[in-house]
């Protein structure tokens, strides 16, 4: 089965279009090889690539006939990403929200005002 296939019936993508683009900019590697779109995978092989920040590795054990559904995954793959990866996203996001909540959206004037009072407060 074709790598954009398999990462599309395994439920990591919504459509092989995306797959396709991710392997065209060198993102997916199979067994230590950059794959193409076309490239075959096989049961035992090891698949990378990176999504949303997140380096995920995962193993082929099985090759399904279609799209499968999200409780039948696990049949056909084992993943192998660190639990660190996770973790490290979820701080990336608590930093994000650090500064602003989200929904936000831009500075106001009046937070524009309160900075400029602020900072010459401290100037003077």
């Amino acid at each position: 089965m074709r790598i954009d296939k398999f990462l599309w019936c395994v439920r990591y993508f919504k459509t092989r279009n995306m797959v396709t683009e991710l392997c065209k900019k060198n993102h997916v590697t199979v067994n230590g090889q950059v794959a193409k779109p076309s490239k075959e995978v096989f049961p035992s092989d090891d698949i990378t690539f990176r999504k949303e920040q997140i380096t995920y590795k995962i193993k082929v054990l099985a090759i399904p006939e279609n799209r499968v559904g999200a409780k039948l995954v696990d049949i056909y793959r084992k993943d192998e990403t660190p639990a660190e990866s996770f973790a490290h996203l979820e701080l990336l996001k608590l930093s994000k929200e650090h500064y602003r909540k989200t929904g936000e959206g831009r500075p106001t004037k009046k937070d524009r005002r309160d900075l400029e009072n602020y900072t010459d407060d401290i100037v003077e």
